[in-house]
């Protein structure tokens, strides 16, 4: 194993209750251990649609990438950060997972069924620091009501805005 995914591989492990267990689970057929939130990182979880274009604002920024892990199947993405026991983050379908919460998380570099890294653990501890991910957030959003906009809809809900009823525009 190259070395960048063996640290990568230990600094996620070493999360787990059992790090051995983990790395057994992560060999198994499934492919994915639970990881416990709080103590090395927490996880923000938005919806796909503005996690996409948060993480493309995030990889243009100066700073090396913290972790980013996609569920394919809840179509949601999870951006590593600093742990935070006040943590708080307030927005429609945004999940924050801190102490007492638990992740499942594929081996760095694999995918595990549904799960994939977008950016995997680099091994070193590099996570993102909250700033740079509500920017990142506020300029996903920003892109999204730009495409609603165009689109006429609710960037939110997805439903016609009061301008698309008015001009006779239907959801379909």
């Amino acid at each position: 194993m190259r070395e960048p995914a063996r640290q990568a591989m230990e600094w996620l492990a070493a999360a787990a209750c059992d790090p051995r267990e983990c790395k057994r689970q992560w060999r198994s057929e499934a492919g994915v251990a639970m990881l416990a939130c709080g103590r090395f990182w927490d996880v923000l979880s938005v919806p796909e649609n503005l996690g996409t274009p948060t993480l493309d604002t995030l990889l243009r920024m100066s700073r090396p990438p913290g972790p980013v892990l996609t569920d394919t199947s809840s179509r949601r993405v999870g951006f590593f950060l600093p742990p935070d026991p006040g943590g708080r983050w307030i927005g429609r379908d945004v999940r924050y997972l801190g102490r007492g919460a638990w992740v499942a998380a594929p081996a760095p570099y694999q995918a595990g069924g549904r799960l994939r890294w977008l950016v995997p653990p680099d091994g070193l501890g590099t996570l993102f620091g909250p700033a740079a991910v509500e920017l990142a957030l506020q300029h996903g959003l920003a892109f999204l009501a730009a495409q609603a906009e165009a689109e006429r809809r609710c960037p939110t809900c997805g439903s016609p805005t009061p301008a698309a009823a008015r001009d006779g525009v239907r959801a379909d």
